[in-house]
């Protein structure tokens, strides 16, 4: 309907100058000595108005020629993007797909766009690395060296792909690199703790699991055995001697010096460099925190010397526990061990044999065997020494 109309006031234009002219008797004189020429003023403006649109075109042309290589150059620049944007989609795409041979080959051919040229860097690295080609996939990280926008995302990837490499030394120069920049969000923290494990830097892996566990950014399954892999390791090391164990003690924080496996870890350290008495007190603690059968065990073997006051203390300290909880096997080992080193016969006796009634476990069984063969083997009570030393030797090989 637009389209006719606009026919229609063309026809009623054209009828109009028609006419116009028609009526028209203007004349144009253009007079140049000696020429002079005569036009009529309909003709006049007609030739007027085609110069004007030749006049028109030609400038248009000739601006247009002028802008022809910057719009070369615009449409080539443009269809380069879009090439390199489509290889970058197609390298994401390999890669996600376990098909690294080819995502390396469209990270190639993404670089030819600036702008995608460093994050194919970092998907080629990944690609090459999933090959297990170490040297090409840090030939592509150091294309990235100079990027200052993707610092911190070449920085991550080179510490997650270095600890999958084992190399924790490498991993943890990157992460003190990006602990310099400010970087300290919650994929940081994870990796660094994954490097520092690797590196079985375990102090700082505690710091990281503490942080980690402030952000609930860790599954308390496995805080807790990062927990016990980096106490097993710092507190049973044999190049600490009594002074450094005692300072390594007092770095530990209160709320984990009293979970059993720290305390447990501990007590055995202690004993070992012959500090019973804070061997002792570390489990006593953990002990009114939390019952546990391995700190009893390590109460066992914190005993006191034979015929000391503290010695007497474990002992009645054992009573009271066992009031409360009378069917407590390694309880009662305890308490009879304890009483046989105070050379108590009958509640040594007693509370050993209480032992082997209420016992479930092999080795607490064949360990009260063992002490009650001491036990009656101290009595000179040959006959009753045998058969236990015959039971514990039983109890050993089921």
């Amino acid at each position: 309907m637009r389209v006719f109309l606009w026919v229609v006031a063309l026809f009623f234009i054209a009828i109009g100058l028609a006419v116009g002219a028609r009526f028209d008797p203007g004349n144009v004189v253009l007079f140049y000595p000696p020429t002079r020429v005569d036009l009529s003023l309909n003709l006049f403006l007609l030739l007027a108005f085609l110069l004007f649109f030749l006049l028109h075109f030609v400038l248009n042309a000739i601006n247009t020629t002028k802008e022809l290589p910057g719009r070369v150059a615009a449409y080539r620049r443009e269809k380069r993007e879009r090439e390199g944007n489509r290889a970058l989609r197609d390298a994401l795409k390999a890669l996600f797909e376990g098909r690294f041979g080819h995502a390396e080959k469209a990270a190639k051919r993404a670089l030819e766009s600036p702008e995608n040229a460093g994050l194919a860097a970092l998907i080629a690295a990944r690609a090459v690395h999933r090959m297990r080609q170490s040297e090409r996939r840090d030939l592509w990280l150091s294309a990235v060296q100079d990027d200052i926008p993707l610092k911190t995302a070449r920085l991550m990837t080179m510490i997650e792909l270095l600890v999958d490499d084992h190399q924790p030394e490498l991993a943890l120069a990157a992460v003190k690199e990006l602990n310099a920049s400010g970087t300290r969000h919650i994929h940081a923290l994870r990796l660094a703790l994954k490097a520092n494990q690797r590196a079985r830097n375990w102090t700082e892996v505690l710091r990281l699991v503490r942080s980690l566990d402030n952000h609930n950014a860790l599954h308390p399954a496995l805080s807790r055995r990062l927990r016990e892999l980096a106490y097993e390791d710092l507190l049973l090391d044999r190049n600490h001697d009594a002074e450094s164990i005692l300072n390594l003690w007092q770095t530990i924080p209160a709320a984990d010096r009293v979970k059993p496996f720290v305390a447990v870890r501990a007590a055995d350290t202690f004993n070992a460099r012959g500090l019973h008495d804070e061997a002792r007190a570390i489990v006593e603690k953990a002990l009114t925190a939390e019952w546990d059968d391995k700190l009893v065990k390590a109460y066992r073997k914190s005993a006191a010397a034979e015929g000391s006051a503290a010695l007497l203390a474990q002992i009645e300290r054992c009573e009271a526990w066992s009031i409360e909880r009378p069917s407590d096997a390694e309880l009662a080992l305890t308490l009879g061990t304890l009483c046989l080193r105070q050379k108590l016969w009958g509640k040594a006796q007693r509370h050993l044999e209480q032992a082997l009634s209420d016992s479930i476990e092999p080795g607490t069984t064949r360990e009260a065997h063992l002490k009650l063969a001491q036990l009656h083997e101290a009595l000179n009570q040959s006959e009753q020494a045998a058969a236990h030393f015959r039971q514990c030797a039983l109890a050993s090989i089921l």
